[in-house]
């Protein structure tokens, strides 16, 4: 099994998060940001990844610390999980329709850390969560994992619908991206013979 475990703690928050790229998409989500939880719970069911994360943020300043350090912590248990990358599929892409909304998500776990992100949203909250830390969190997971990462909103107008499709979406892509293709052998998928740097 392909696993990851990290623990952070810091003045802001305190974070436990395990992966298992493995899995079979069971989760133990607790960031304190009901949304939140229902997003990285999409990620972990659509993927395929198990997540468990346990997060004690300083919510009473705001949910920025919070939704920051989840995804960099998410991202490095994903990035250890991995390991040397040898044998992944590498690239992942998904077409995200949730009702009137449809979302596109390509990556690449290259090693190169880049975010293209192409979507809006019209109110300020879903739930209690603050729409604008959405963008932060998947630069802030695309980072810690080293994934170039393309999101585009094509169409939508209900806000979490947006949300979900794109998560959905990010699941989907990684589900693709970090799956052994027995013919690689466990090569690493670079003619350099290494991802990143």
């Amino acid at each position: 099994m392909r696993t990851g475990r990290i623990m952070r703690d810091t003045t802001e928050t305190r974070i436990l998060v395990e992966v298992n790229l493995d899995g079979t998409g069971s989760y133990d989500v607790a960031t304190g940001i009901g949304f939140l939880d229902h997003m990285v719970e999409q990620f972990s069911r659509h993927s395929l990844i198990d997540v468990t994360m346990k997060v004690e943020g300083d919510l009473h300043v705001d949910q920025h610390h919070t939704t920051e350090d989840s995804a960099i912590v998410l991202g490095q248990a994903l990035s250890e999980a991995l390991g040397d990358k040898g044998g992944i599929g590498r690239y992942g892409s998904a077409y995200s329709p949730m009702d009137e909304t449809l979302a596109r998500v390509a990556l690449d776990i290259s090693g190169r850390p880049y975010l293209v992100w192409k979507a809006h949203f019209t109110q300020e909250k879903l739930g209690e969560w603050d729409t604008e830390l959405i963008e932060h969190w998947f630069h802030s997971v695309a980072q810690a994992a080293g994934i170039t990462l393309h999101v585009q909103l094509l169409y939508g107008t209900n806000n979490h619908h947006v949300c979900e499709s794109i998560y959905k979406g990010f699941a989907r892509a990684m589900r693709q991206a970090v799956e052994l293709d027995p013919r690689k052998g466990g090569a690493v998928p670079s003619t350099k013979g290494q991802l990143g740097g």
